[in-house]
């Protein structure tokens, strides 16, 4: 798992140059919003199991059907689990904001998940719309309206839905 930092040494380490402007520029934008990056952090940590909550509630309301007889959020241990993920998106979506980087995003939550949700039955749709209502929350609480708190969420999104199965 690479920081935005170390990524980027590690990249111009393998081709053996100096930073150009490019990776400067990229290191200041990086170390410009480090603060706003760990405030938005601490707000997602400090309101975890609200966001949580109040996405499964907008989640619900907009797909009825989960939680429907039959539904994959039917019946108390689906719905547990349900809320579970969700939680694991939003813990993993405030890792990657402090690092910078959506590496611990590919290597921790994202690797195999599709194909784990697909021998399930449990459906893609839904979970990337709860990521959105999740990145949503987090921004308004945040009082952020940045592309770098959107990226892990938009990432992730991105990655579920457009990956092949």
């Amino acid at each position: 798992m690479q920081d935005a930092v170390t990524s980027l040494i590690g990249n111009y380490d393998a081709i053996g140059r100096y930073f150009d402007r490019n990776a400067l520029d990229r290191l200041q934008s990086y170390f410009g919003t480090g603060a706003a990056r760990l405030k938005a952090a601490s707000v997602i940590t400090a309101n975890a199991s609200s966001i949580v909550r109040q996405a499964a509630s907008k989640l619900f309301e907009i797909v009825p059907d989960l939680i429907a007889a039959g539904g994959n959020a039917y019946t108390t241990r689906r719905y547990a689990a349900c809320l579970r993920d969700m939680d694991y998106y939003l813990r993993y979506a405030s890792y990657a904001l402090v690092a910078g980087s959506n590496d611990v995003l590919d290597e921790r939550v994202l690797q195999g998940l599709r194909d784990t949700y697909s021998a399930l039955g449990v459906p893609i749709g839904p979970t990337v719309r709860s990521i959105q209502i999740m990145k949503d929350l987090a921004m308004e609480l945040a009082g952020e309206n940045a592309d770098w708190l959107a990226e892990p969420f938009d990432y992730m999104s991105r990655e579920l839905s457009e990956k092949n199965v």
